[in-house]
């Protein structure tokens, strides 16, 4: 048995988003065994339980895990009220009609490796601070980082909530761009938090690229791309949310 509340089991469904399935609870459009659900905090068992909305059955999801090169200037969000381009158009650009979440977030202004699934139970176990899941970023500046500059990130820089666990950090390059270059290696998932460790420092972030998400990468994935991960792949992943192996 695996007893989960309602709208857990909604937006599992790949009918609606979390928070639209709490209001169709509360519109009483639900209903569990012939029964109108209409209070939150209800929960049923998909494996024994009839759930329907609007009286349609919900049908499981098939489990989907993808990876995406995200673009600079799109959305890391199944919908924007601004109307916006947003992670999921890309998905169904892709041919891909199930619904998934993003594991974490880019920024709007960030580019790179974005893992999207519908598996509810991996996203946990990866985003979980305990598992520390690396996620490397190439960094292009405006000023060439100083030797003290380097030497705060890797001991951790201090923002608003608190001082930010070691990083590894690379040498600076002068990129073609004509920007300086470092790679930052991060676990921890905290709001903006490669921008603002470099912001903190008085450098200028003209590019932001998330290059490696644990062992996956880039290579094969064109701007705006998709694909779905190989059983390999997937397998890796599995383990590294349940052991914490990087």
């Amino acid at each position: 048995m695996s007893i989960e509340r309602l709208q857990k089991i909604i937006s599992a469904a790949g009918l609606t988003s979390r928070r639209q399935a709490e209001e169709l609870i509360l519109s009483g459009r639900v209903g569990v065994n012939g029964k109108i659900v209409d209070k939150l905090g209800a929960k049923a068992d998909w494996d024994c339980d009839r759930i329907e909305v609007d009286g349609v059955g919900l049908i499981k999801a098939s489990p989907i895990y993808l990876l995406m090169h995200k673009p600079y200037g799109v959305i890391t969000s199944l919908f924007d009220p601004q109307g916006r381009r947003t992670v999921a158009d890309l998905v169904t650009d892709a041919g891909i009609r199930e619904r998934v979440y993003p594991v974490g977030r880019l920024d709007y202004d960030t580019e790179g490796l974005l893992l999207l699934t519908n598996d509810g139970k991996l996203t946990q176990g990866l985003s979980h601070p305990s598992f520390e899941v690396e996620k490397k970023y190439a960094v292009d500046v405006e000023q060439k980082p100083t030797e003290q500059m380097l030497k705060a990130l890797v001991q951790g820089v201090v923002l608003g909530e608190g001082k930010t666990a070691p990083a590894k950090v690379s040498l600076p390059v002068l990129a073609e761009n004509g920007f300086w270059r470092l790679e930052i290696v991060i676990h921890e998932g905290r709001n903006r938090q490669v921008r603002r460790m470099a912001e903190a420092l008085g450098l200028t972030v003209r590019r932001l690229q998330r290059v490696r998400y644990a062992f996956l990468t880039l290579e094969g994935l064109t701007v705006g791309s998709v694909r779905r991960l190989t059983e390999t792949e997937l397998d890796r992943l599995k383990e590294l949310s349940c052991c914490g192996r990087k």
